[in-house]
């Protein structure tokens, strides 16, 4: 499940990505083979965290699994 992570909440795709020129025809991240492809990944600061990804608004989405 992929989240938007703020600095004090988590937040769905749908209340973020809706107006988003790169977002697909559902309002939804670019998400295909497991890649944000409307981002770039971040390096993970410790293994157990999840995959964590920059969009190009500058949001940080995070992949839950």
């Amino acid at each position: 499940m992929l989240v938007i992570l703020m600095e004090d909440r988590v937040l769905s795709p749908a209340r973020v990505c809706q107006t988003c020129l790169l977002a697909d025809k559902g309002g939804q991240p670019r998400w295909r083979q497991g890649q944000l492809t409307c981002g770039h990944a971040i390096r993970k600061l410790a293994q157990s965290q999840p995959d964590q990804y920059e969009c190009q608004m500058g949001f940080r989405v995070a992949n839950i699994p």
